[in-house]
């Protein structure tokens, strides 16, 4: 199979960890969302492009820590000054790319590192490549002066790891004096897990520790993963009015480029090595960068779960409160009973409500005017029965979230105030007990709608079955103790005797069954409401939970491509310049150390 459905399924990945967004800063996203920019940033910058065209000149950044001496050995290598060393640190200035006049082609357009301008002459603008054309370096050979890995300018350490992910080789120098530190060993670790190919340069190495350090650098290379890579020993030494070193300072790490560049299948060894090891790199990481995606998404799942426990709660609440009695107390009692006839009314409960039914029914012709004083009752109770459950759910949804991080950053992106209701629940609550209110009256206009020419119908009028209707269905579970069960208890008693009297027991029943469901219905909506703002907030934040399946699908595709279009580079050992065969000291005492494995 051609390398063309490799660079497809490297399309897919590289689209799925673009695309990633890992906005809550919880414990792993920051290094994941980085994680996932320089995937991004190498498989434009040196993957594809490098796929294909494997042919391409092979760039070698020459990359290290501040002070390693790196812009100095790239000049002297070349002979002439083409990249100039910073004196005052840190400095900042776009980096140096040196290749062939014939090769340019490679290195003008934006097909390695696009996104960096190219320019011809000197910058501080880190977001541009200096090209510099000489003649003196190998065809099929580019070398690229980095930042320093360690500079304290960010931009410049975003750089170094950006370029050095970009090469074929990574030429890494380093001093006697700080070889050890940890930034440089990171960076090696990392070269030593992706498979990179890695020369190391260790200058400045004072004369009586020629024989210590280079060996010990060596060792230290052995025990992580880098034995094969070759070790370039320079002495401490002067350099002339350029700034350059001796000649023979540089000599064997010139000639080693040169037979590089020279040996084509050396050149291919170096170059499918690190594009297999990169490309291996990508399946390792991918895995981390999907967990974290799951855990914003399943953070945003808990808080959208709290808040829908809260007003669940309060749809719960309510609904409970508009079955047990609960509203029958108070005003809505009092009106009740001025619209019956407090006196009878008590009477007939004491004595036997059937006794007094035709008595009662009597009282109510003509639709007195307590009829509109009990549904205003009934609304204002009912109203403020949902409007402090909707406060309360408001209240437990925003605590809830403010008791852990995920919550708290959702609560200060926010637009909106999350620990009370909106400004206008109050409002929205209002009109919908009135659209409820005009529900019940249609149900009762339905249904009694062949019982219109009775004298009981006539009698009870379509507004005072109504307001009995809504007085049964807020008792139909019977939760009234006590003396509740001899006044409110009897108000719903009398009101469903007087609709059986009219409808009937079944239909009854049915009435207030329908006019129960319609309620909750009616509050579900307003909470549902009030829910939304929550939705919506969590919405805001940029969490696609699908991005963790797209990136893991994308990998799944690329394991299943790279298994059937292997890029195997050939074994070290055929190739006496990845070998580590130990080449023959240079003159005047400079040497070339290339540490053996084991």
């Amino acid at each position: 199979m051609s390398t063309v459905a490799l660079a497809e399924a490297l399309v897919v990945l590289r689209d799925a960890v673009s695309a990633v967004r890992l906005p809550l800063e919880l414990p792993g996203s920051a290094e994941a969302s980085g994680t996932a920019r320089a995937m991004a940033t190498q498989l434009d910058d040196y993957i594809l492009p490098r796929l294909d065209r494997l042919e391409a000149p092979l760039l070698a950044v020459v990359g290290g820590s501040t002070g390693a001496g790196k812009s100095t050995l790239v000049n002297s290598l070349i002979g002439r000054v083409v990249s100039r060393p910073g004196v005052i640190r840190p400095t900042t200035r776009s980096p140096v790319l040196v290749h062939h006049p014939d090769d340019a082609e490679h290195f003008t357009s934006e097909r390695v590192l696009p996104g960096l301008a190219r320019s011809f002459d000197p910058s501080h603008d880190t977001s541009t490549l200096q090209l510099v054309a000489e003649p003196s370096l190998p065809r099929g050979l580019a070398l690229l002066d980095a930042p320093d890995i360690d500079s304290v300018v960010a931009e410049n350490r975003a750089l170094a790891a950006q370029l050095l992910a970009a090469a074929d080789l990574w030429l890494f120098v380093t001093s006697a004096a700080r070889y050890a530190d940890a930034v440089p060993w990171e960076y090696l670790r990392s070269a030593a897990e992706r498979g990179a190919a890695v020369a190391v340069v260790l200058d400045r190495i004072p004369p009586a520790a020629m024989g210590e350090v280079p060996a010990h650098l060596g060792g230290l290379m052995t025990e992580r993963g880098l034995g094969r890579s070759p070790l370039f020993a320079v002495p401490e030494t002067t350099t002339d009015s350029a700034g350059m070193l001796p000649d023979a300072a540089v000599a064997p790490i010139r000639g080693w480029l040169a037979t590089l560049a020279a040996d084509q299948a050396s050149r291919q060894a170096v170059v499918l090595q690190t594009l297999e090891g990169a490309i291996g790199s990508l399946v390792d990481r991918a895995p981390a960068v999907a967990t974290a995606l799951d855990e914003q998404a399943e953070a945003l799942a808990r808080l959208r779960e709290d808040a829908e426990k809260s007003y669940a709660e309060a749809v719960r609440t309510v609904g409970v409160q508009t079955a047990d009695g609960t509203l029958l107390r108070g005003e809505v009692l009092a009106r009740w009973q001025d619209f019956v006839g407090t006196g009878a009314f008590m009477r007939a409960v004491e004595e036997r409500i059937g006794r007094f039914r035709d008595r009662m029914l009597s009282a109510f012709k003509g639709e007195p005017p307590q009829v509109a004083e009990v549904k205003l009752a009934v609304e204002s109770g009912l109203e403020a029965l949902v409007r402090e459950e909707g406060d309360a759910a408001a209240e437990r949804a925003e605590a809830s979230w403010a008791a852990n991080a995920a919550g708290r950053q959702v609560l200060a992106r926010a637009r909106s105030d999350l620990a009370h209701s909106s400004p206008d629940f109050a409002e929205e609550v209002q009109r919908s007990i009135r659209a409820w209110q005009g529900d019940v009256l249609d149900l009762v206009q339905e249904v009694g709608a062949s019982k219109r020419s009775t004298a009981r119908y006539l009698a009870l009028g379509v507004n005072g079955a109504g307001v009995a209707l809504m007085v049964v269905v807020f008792s139909q579970t019977g939760g009234l103790t006590g003396a509740e069960v001899g006044v409110a208890g009897g108000t719903a008693v009398l009101a469903q005797k007087l609709l059986e009297a009219v409808f009937g027991e079944d239909a009854v029943r049915r009435l207030a069954k329908q006019a129960k469901q319609l309620l909750d219905e009616h509050i579900e909506s307003l909470m549902a409401i009030e829910l939304g703002r929550y939705h919506h907030a969590l919405t805001g934040v940029g969490v696609d939970a699908r991005q963790a399946y797209a990136v893991r699908a994308a990998v799944a595709g690329l394991a299943e491509r790279r298994g059937q279009t292997r890029i195997v580079p050939l074994p070290a050992a055929e190739h006496p310049v990845l070998s580590g065969e130990v080449l023959e000291p240079a003159d005047e005492g400079y040497r070339v150390e290339v540490p053996r494995e084991g």
